[in-house]
C-alpha cells in the first residue's frame, strides 16, 4: 500500500484515534487542533488551585479503551490508573429519600428488593438480555462503517435485531421488568444523554444499563484528562506531528480532491482530509457549497442529543451528603425529558448532575476545599445569555443546599460557567449542542451522516455527528472505524 499524507482536523477522541491508527500503519499524520490543547470536549483547566475536567466525566464501558490501546500494543494501565467507584453514584429523588447505587451486583439487587419485591431476579434476567446486546451492539455493531446495507447481511447481526429489541423502546422495554416509579427512572438514566424520550429510543440502548451496572464507574487517578494525556502520548510515539492554535478556515482544491488545508498559520499539503470537527460546520462552513453532504434543512432536521448548561465551583469548605456522582431527580423527569426533546425550551424545573471529584481525588482542589462540577441538560438551540446562566445558577444551589442539608453558596470561592454559545465558539459545535446525534431508530447505522463525502475524493469525517455515535467510547470507535476505510480505500 503506498504511503499516504493525512491530514486529521480537531483533536478530539475521534481524531487522535484515526491519527494514531493511520500513523501506527505508517502513514505520515498530521493532526491540526483548533485550541490550545488537545482533547476537544474532553479538555482541562486550572484556576486558583482547582483543576476541572471541562467536559466528559463518567468513565463507562472500560473495556473499550483497553481494547483501544491493546490495538498498538499498550495498556491503559501504561498511561493512567483506574479506581473502580463504590458506590457507583447516588441518586437523590429528597432531601430523605436518597438511593446509592452499590458497585457490587450482590448489593444492586438488594437494592432493588427494598424498593419491588422479586425484582432482582428481573434485574438478572433483564442485564443478562442487555449483556448480549452489548456484546453485538459494542463488539460488532459499532465497529460497522455503514456504508452499505450488505455490512448487515450476517446471520447473527439479523438474528440479533430481533433479539436486541432494535423496534422496542427502552420506556416498554424497562416497564416489562420492573413497575416502582424509581426503579423505572434509575433504569432509564443512562439513556437520557441519547438524545430522546426513553419513549423513543430503541431498547438496544439497554446495553447503556449493562454498561452502568455490570462494567461498573470508573476514574483516572488524576482526572478524565488523563485519557486524553494518554492517547496523546500514543499518537506522539506513533508519530503523529500534532499542531495546536491552527483553526481550519478552508481548503484548496484540485480534481474532485482536497489539495491543501488553509488554518490560521498556513498551509498544509494532504493526500487525504478527515475531518474529526463538527460535522455540519465542516460540511457547511468550511467547504465550498457545491461540495457539501448534505443541505440545510437536512441538518436542521436532525435530533439532536442535548446541549448543557455547566458550571465549574470551587467550593472552601468540605460538604456532606454528596459522592463523586450525584444525581438529583427531585423534580419530574418527564417534564424535563420533554422540555429538552419535543418543546425545546429552557426547562421550568429542570434534573442536574454534581460531581465532587474531589471526594476521590483530593488533588484536584486544595486542601480542605472542593472541586464541584453541575450539569444541566438542555435543549439544543436555545438563546444563551448571562441573566439565564445566574436565573439557573441560584435555581439549582438553592436545591442543592436545601436536598444537601447544608450552605453551599456562600462557600463559593471560584465559579465559571460553560453554556451553548461556549460550545458554538470553542468547537464551532452545531446548535451548541455537547453530545452529537441523537440515537433514534432513524438516526442509527446507514441512517447517520456518512463517514465519507460523496462529491469529494479525499474526504472522511469522524466522530459524534457520524457512525457509531455520541459518547467518548463510540468517538474512539469511530476513528477506529473510520481508519479501516480509509486504509482500504486507498489500499
Amino acid at each position: 500500500m503506498p504511503k499516504i499524507k493525512a491530514c486529521v482536523i480537531g483533536a478530539g477522541f475521534s481524531g487522535l484515534s484515526i491519527a494514531t491508527k493511520l500513523a501506527h500503519e505508517g502513514h505520515d499524520v498530521l493532526l491540526l487542533e483548533k485550541n490550545e490543547q488537545t482533547g476537544g470536549r474532553a479538555r482541562r483547566f486550572s484556576d486558583q488551585g482547582f483543576t476541572f475536567d471541562m467536559g466528559p466525566s463518567w468513565y463507562w464501558m472500560p473495556d473499550v479503551f483497553e481494547k483501544y490501546f491493546q490495538a498498538f500494543g499498550k495498556s491503559v494501565s501504561d498511561y493512567y490508573e483506574l479506581d473502580r467507584l463504590d458506590p457507583s453514584y447516588k441518586v437523590v429523588f429528597d432531601k430523605d429519600d436518597v438511593m446509592d447505587i452499590p458497585a457490587e451486583m450482590s448489593e444492586i439487587e438488594k437494592l432493588f428488593e427494598y424498593y419491588e419485591e422479586g425484582s432482582s431476579q428481573r434485574l438478572r434476567e433483564f442485564l443478562s438480555q442487555a449483556a448480549y446486546k452489548y456484546e453485538v451492539g459494542i463488539n460488532d455493531l459499532v465497529y460497522k462503517p455503514s456504508r452499505s446495507l450488505t455490512e448487515f447481511i450476517d446471520p447473527r447481526l439479523l438474528y440479533g435485531v430481533i433479539k436486541m429489541d432494535v423496534f422496542q423502546s427502552m420506556s416498554k422495554h424497562i416497564r416489562k421488568f420492573f413497575s416502582h416509579p424509581k426503579l423505572i427512572q434509575l433504569m432509564e438514566f443512562p439513556v437520557l444523554f441519547l438524545g430522546a424520550l426513553p419513549e423513543n429510543t430503541p431498547a438496544l440502548y439497554s446495553l447503556m444499563n449493562y454498561a452502568d451496572m455490570s462494567l461498573g464507574t470508573w476514574y483516572p487517578k488524576g482526572g478524565m484528562y488523563k485519557i486524553v494525556e494518554g492517547m496523546t502520548a500514543l499518537a506522539v510515539e506513533k508519530g503523529v506531528d500534532i499542531k495546536v492554535n491552527h483553526e481550519v478556515k478552508s481548503f484548496k482544491y484540485q480534481d474532485n480532491n482536497i489539495s491543501y488545508i488553509v488554518t490560521s498559520q498556513g498551509e498544509f499539503e494532504a493526500d487525504v482530509v478527515i475531518a474529526s470537527a463538527d460535522y455540519n460546520f465542516v460540511d457547511r462552513y468550511i467547504l465550498e457549497e457545491q461540495f457539501s453532504n448534505y443541505s440545510k434543512k437536512y441538518w436542521d432536521e436532525r435530533v439532536m442529543a442535548p446541549s448543557c448548561l455547566i458550571y465549574y465551583l470551587g467550593i472552601d469548605k468540605k460538604l456532606e451528603n454528596l459522592d463523586h456522582h450525584n444525581l438529583f431527580f427531585d423534580t419530574d423527569f418527564t417534564k424535563h425529558a420533554a422540555e429538552i426533546y419535543t418543546t425545546k425550551e429552557w426547562p421550568e424545573n429542570p434534573l442536574f448532575y454534581v460531581s465532587v471529584v474531589s471526594k476521590t481525588d483530593t488533588k484536584s482542589a486544595p486542601e480542605g476545599m472542593e472541586n464541584v462540577f453541575v450539569l444541566i441538560p438542555v435543549a439544543t438551540g436555545l438563546e444563551d445569555s448571562e441573566e439565564i446562566r445566574e436565573k439557573y445558577y441560584d435555581m439549582v444551589m438553592g436545591r442543592l443546599e436545601s436536598l444537601t442539608g447544608q450552605t453551599i453558596k456562600d462557600h463559593v470561592i471560584y465559579k465559571r460557567s460553560y453554556a451553548a454559545s461556549d460550545f458554538v465558539s470553542d468547537y464551532h459545535a452545531f446548535k451548541g449542542n455537547a453530545y452529537g446525534l441523537a440515537n433514534t431508530l432513524k438516526q442509527t447505522a446507514i441512517l447517520k451522516p456518512a463517514l465519507k463525502n460523496k462529491k469529494l475524493k479525499n474526504l472522511y469525517y469522524t466522530g459524534q455527528l457520524t457512525v457509531p455515535g455520541p459518547g467518548v467510547p463510540p468517538s474512539i470507535i469511530s476513528g477506529q472505524v473510520v481508519a479501516k476505510e480509509v486504509i482500504k480505500d486507498y489500499a
